[in-house]
């Protein structure tokens, strides 16, 4: 007997960490946000980690979420800045006023597009305080860049950077803040420990992979890095016992695949699971049961509508799902790749676990 069932009726999801590139006249935008809802979500936070230039300024972003819903009007995008030093207080209060929901900080040289971001938050008082009065949310890439002299590797990163999340949080005791894409059990500890106010989102590739599986396969490499199995049974409990401190933020990140190759430098940081996001945590969870990292019971339909729909709802202050999504196990098989070719250039991006079987998506 399978310890999930084989179909689950849940309210329509919200990913609250997703990439979605260049928009307008960006080929991978036009070819990954149509995904967005056949992987049964309705509603996204949007990274603003954007080449050549990140978003910075209130205008830039409400015509990033226009260009988006060009493309596909079916979604609801809750559009980011990303925190540089020509973001002010001034624009956050504007920020609030245009629907804006959050501000992103990358530690600099952490991760992909991260060479404009953060080395102290000191000189950004200004702006977290206007973030904490006007509601907006702060959402952290919590990793120390590796640095072999200090000690700091992908593995130790995340845990390094946890006194800064403690710090801010006893700074700015009203301000949401937003653990993303934990790794750690240390990390699921420290959410836990803080206010209300502070929360952490988990990606659906986190959930499965190892850190020997991220380094074997270009297709599995991502910031941060999948960690150790103590880790891994440490997410996949948050998932089910979250209580609204843990909820879906998939990270997911696609790249084409020139630029996922090895062989020329370094190949790009992300995974993609924008098509099939909650097949991949249910198949995460089915799997963990079977290893006895989580007993099955855990997994019930109440447990999953909140990390998937309803905590981050309700975090980010929107209204219950309005649809619901019925997932069947079996009905859908993962692409080899997808393939987009148009007047804004050709690109191939591969998924996450690519050909394999996975829980299919109606909306109802």
């Amino acid at each position: 007997m399978a310890p999930l069932q084989d179909v689950y009726t849940l309210p329509a999801a919200a990913d609250m960490h997703v990439h979605l590139r260049n928009a307008p006249g960006g080929a991978i935008a036009r070819l990954v946000t149509p995904t967005i809802r056949q992987g049964g979500v309705d509603t996204v936070f949007v990274m603003p980690n954007l080449a050549p230039k990140p978003v910075t300024s209130v205008d830039e972003a409400v015509a990033y979420k226009q260009a988006l819903l060009e493309i596909e009007p079916g979604v609801e995008y809750l559009m980011s800045l990303y925190l540089h030093e020509s973001v002010t207080a001034d624009e956050i209060r504007r920020a609030k006023q245009a629907g804006v929901f959050g501000v992103k900080a990358y530690p600099r040289g952490a991760t992909t597009n991260s060479q404009w971001g953060v080395v102290s938050f000191e000189p950004f008082h200004d702006v977290l305080a206007a973030m904490e009065e006007e509601g907006v949310v702060l959402n952290l890439h919590g990793e120390v860049p590796s640095n072999a002299a200090e000690g700091v590797t992908v593995m130790n990163g995340e845990a390094r950077f946890l006194p800064v999340l403690r710090e801010l949080a006893a700074k700015y005791p009203k301000l949401k803040i937003v653990l993303e894409h934990c790794t750690t059990a240390d990390a699921v500890e420290a959410v836990r420990e803080l206010g209300e106010n502070v929360v952490g989102t988990i990606t659906a590739h986190h959930l499965s992979l190892l850190v020997d599986d991220w380094s074997a396969n270009v297709h599995h490499y991502c910031k941060p890095s999948a960690k150790t199995p103590e880790d891994r049974r440490a997410l996949l409990n948050a998932v089910v016992t979250s209580n609204g401190k843990f909820f879906l933020g998939t990270d997911s990140a696609p790249h084409d695949i020139k630029s996922k190759k090895p062989g020329k430098g370094n190949h790009a940081a992300g995974v993609f699971t924008q098509p099939h996001a909650l097949g991949y945590v249910l198949t995460a969870l089915e799997e963990g049961i079977l290893r006895g990292d989580l007993p099955a019971e855990a997994a019930t339909e109440a447990a999953l509508a909140g990390f998937l729909s309803g905590y981050g709802r309700r975090f980010y202050g929107l209204p219950a799902a309005a649809r619901q999504v019925r997932l069947t196990r079996g009905a859908a098989r993962i692409a080899e790749a997808l393939r987009y070719e148009g007047d804004e250039g050709s690109v191939e991006i591969v998924p996450f676990r690519a050909g394999e079987e996975t829980w299919g998506v109606e909306w109802l």
